[in-house]
């Protein structure tokens, strides 16, 4: 009898810890055919058109409305297997551990930046990073989180930064990253200074404190965003945006952002961006629909125009097309066009 007592209490004891706690694995899979014309890879590819992720998420409830909170995420490419362009960090998607209650969440490591994460929600193609997409160009004015860690690193994101976000008070959230000095092997940036001297030595340490401020408001329908960055090479950012949905299933939106690079520019340093976009969902189909201009100083303008499709066949997995047109210059300096088309048609599933 007193052993059955004493097992009872032990299961019941493990089973408590149990439920208080809990990891969960995810992931996606995306890869399509794709075709980009008059660049260097002017060839039919097997790539993607998202980020393919393997992640680990979990929560441990601490008592109290405490909880502890860890992600981690490993992102590769699907047609080779390798990691994500074979020069990321393991955990290229994020690596953060923290607290979250009453107090809203801190977390510390690497992530996606506040403006960064909050930006994709008022873009087309929701912030993947698609060719026919505007994330990574024109919805960030062609501005880079991270200048100062390996080439071909992500753009978007902090290392060796501290993370928080606010509750959601009426509608409304802050959001806020800050990242220290630290060296991650980047590559040398000339800037003002010159080829023998660079303004920026490779592996240099960051001249201030990186920071990203991100604040929302939700009320039904609408939506909106103001958010401000500065990377470690002090380039700043800012943009406003804002989304409407008249009815459910359709869903309006259009930003603006600017981007100031004068700690690192004599001329020409300032680019503005506009996007406006649409998705309309009617049962298992979807339609995106973008058009935005980039527009630097004493540059022609970089115009693209997208359209979108997206069959579902489960809640999980579906079926895409991607058409766009995009005039963009030669070079950074250039005085004439080149037009680009892209074609893509793949699959997306999400575990």
């Amino acid at each position: 009898m007193k052993k059955s007592l004493v097992a009872l209490a032990l299961t019941a004891a493990f089973g408590g810890a149990a439920a208080q706690s809990s990891v969960t694995i995810y992931g996606t899979i995306d890869a399509g055919i794709q075709r980009t014309t008059h660049t260097a890879n002017d060839a039919t590819q097997v790539t993607r058109r998202d980020n393919n992720k393997l992640g680990f998420r979990g929560v441990e409830d601490l008592g109290n409305g405490l909880k502890a909170l860890f992600q981690l995420e490993i992102r590769y490419d699907p047609d080779t297997g390798a990691l994500e362009n074979n020069v990321r960090p393991l955990f290229q998607g994020q690596s953060r551990v923290g607290l979250q209650g009453a107090f809203g969440t801190v977390r510390i490591g690497r992530g996606l930046t506040a403006y960064q994460e909050t930006s994709t929600q008022f873009e087309p193609w929701s912030g993947l990073p698609a060719v026919a997409g505007y994330q990574t160009d024109m919805h960030v004015a062609g501005y880079s989180s991270d200048p100062l860690s390996v080439a071909g690193n992500s753009i978007n994101r902090f290392s060796n930064a501290v993370f928080y976000n606010t509750p959601v008070w009426a509608g409304f959230q802050v959001n806020v990253s800050v990242a220290t000095k630290e060296a991650n092997n980047g590559p040398a940036i000339i800037g003002k200074g010159t080829a023998s001297a660079p303004q920026y030595a490779a592996n240099s340490t960051a001249s201030a404190n990186p920071y990203s401020v991100s604040a929302t408001y939700t009320n039904g329908p609408f939506a909106a965003m103001v958010g401000a960055e500065r990377n470690a090479i002090e380039t700043e950012l800012w943009s406003v945006a804002a989304s409407y949905k008249p009815i459910p299933d359709l869903k309006l939106m259009a930003s603006y952002q600017r981007q100031d690079l004068g700690h690192t520019m004599w001329t020409n340093e300032n680019i503005s961006a506009w996007v406006v976009g649409a998705n309309y969902t009617v049962g298992a189909n979807k339609f995106l629909l973008g058009y935005g201009q980039k527009d630097p100083d004493g540059v022609i303008k970089t115009k693209q125009a997208s359209v979108g499709y997206e069959y579902s066949l489960s809640p999980r997995t579906y079926l895409y097309v991607d058409l766009s047109v995009k005039k963009a210059p030669f070079t950074v300096a250039a005085t004439n066009d080149d037009t680009r088309k892209h074609y893509a048609l793949g699959v997306h599933h999400n575990f």
